[in-house]
């Protein structure tokens, strides 16, 4: 099996794991953070993959979807309900900005080296910087929809 589809199998895995560590009481708050994600992802997924920007030669489903169905539906889904359960309300804005920062910078530091090692994804016209600001941005709207949301 190529490296890539083990790649694919741990970040289930991974992302599965996640899942058991959210707290009974945060469990509502998850699945929207999940639910709202996926409407996200799955329209500016499309549009970018449509537009020839970003490319996934090896991913799930190929014939279905052009996009990452791992990515897109499950694994960053399931980040953003992580960082919406466990985001620090009752901190100070530098530490909630750090938090953003380093939610951010992981997932874009991790798509990096599998951009340049293996085939999951393939940068046409896009860069790193171009991810890091959707991926901020992407946070921040679900951040304030969940708010929305479960505002009293």
């Amino acid at each position: 099996m190529r490296m890539e589809w083990w790649i694919l199998i741990s970040v289930y895995a991974v992302s599965t794991g996640i899942l058991f560590f959210i707290p009974k009481n945060k469990f509502r708050l998850a699945v929207v953070a999940i639910l709202f994600k996926q409407v996200i992802t799955f329209l500016i997924g499309l549009v970018v993959v449509e537009l020839g920007l970003l490319e996934y030669p090896v991913r799930l489903f190929p014939s279905v979807n052009r996009t990452s169905f791992t990515y897109e539906y499950f694994a960053f889904p399931v980040i953003c309900a992580a960082f919406n359960v466990w985001y620090p309300n009752n901190r100070s804005t530098i530490f909630q900005l750090a938090y953003y920062v380093g939610f951010t910078s992981v997932l874009t530091i991790g798509e990096i080296i599998i951009e340049k090692y293996t085939d999951l994804i393939t940068y046409i016209h896009w860069a790193w910087y171009i991810s890091w600001i959707s991926i901020c941005l992407a946070f921040y709207i679900s951040r304030l929809f969940c708010n929305w949301f479960f505002a009293k």
